[in-house]
């Protein structure tokens, strides 16, 4: 019974903002998720993540359509896929702002170097454009409600000495790209640290560190004290909530300044 009365409330959604599409709703605050595979969320969903949530918070699904959000938001690689920072990270800015409506727009890919990010980047992995989907994906959802910030969390694979020196120059291009597709100049921008549980990811967090004073509106989420699921690779789902929590609480400021 349960099951059915959340699916009729989430079809009810989804009628509602179909017949608002040419006119986007003020109050539905929308946020896209992008970057690799820690922003997509490898961390393991037991009953605890599973059953995460806020009233007042939904996600874009694969198929473009607004439904309640729950774990695993993303959908790059459905084997592996699991908790993330955005979950947390939604229910931390529905309950800072209680009168609207959130939506999450993930776009994360797994394995994603920051090249991928480019316009006509490619993975072959996914076999997807990441960059050029989540153009489409973030049109569709500005029809329905007002972009207002962006998380990204990528660099695993590009941590290396060489690579790490060009970062910031593609970061900074990328936050210039969405702002220019959203038509925001200021739009919020908040990056994650990478895991300090492994030392050649610092070559990336040292690049991310000088973010902010090279771009207006960005901040970073620290790493400190968080821990990897026993890959030294990615989060284990309380580092990753914990992750989304420092993500929400750098959005809200920037959005407050």
């Amino acid at each position: 019974m349960r099951r059915q009365l959340s699916l009729i409330i989430s079809l009810m959604f989804v009628c509602l903002f179909v017949s608002a599409q040419d006119k986007p709703d003020p109050n539905f605050h929308l946020y896209i998720l992008i970057g690799q595979s820690n922003m997509a969320g490898r961390g393991v969903i037991s009953d605890e993540f599973k059953n995460q949530g806020n009233p007042n918070l939904y996600m874009l699904d694969k198929q473009n359509q607004w439904v309640t959000a729950k774990n695993p938001l993303h959908f790059d690689k459905p084997k592996i896929v699991g908790v993330g920072p955005g979950m947390m990270f939604g229910i931390r800015m529905a309950e800072t702002d209680p009168k609207s409506k959130i939506g999450l727009i993930p776009c994360a890919v797994g394995g994603t170097a920051i090249d991928a990010w480019e316009p006509g980047g490619y993975d072959k992995a996914t076999n997807t454009h990441p960059y050029d989907d989540a153009v489409i994906r973030i049109k569709e959802a500005m029809k329905f409600g007002v972009i207002k910030g962006v998380i990204w969390h990528q660099g695993e694979a590009n941590s290396t000495a060489e690579q790490s020196k060009t970062h910031l120059n593609q970061l900074t291009a990328l936050i210039e790209r969405v702002r220019e597709l959203t038509k925001k100049p200021d739009l919020p921008f908040v990056v994650g640290e990478l895991g300090r549980y492994r030392a050649d990811y610092q070559y990336i967090n040292h690049e991310l560190a000088r973010l902010p004073a090279t771009v207006k509106v960005t901040a970073v989420a620290s790493s400190e004290g968080l821990v990897d699921k026993g890959d030294q690779t990615h989060f284990d789902s309380p580092s990753a909530n914990e992750m989304g929590k420092r993500m929400a609480d750098k959005m809200i400021k920037l959005q407050k300044n």
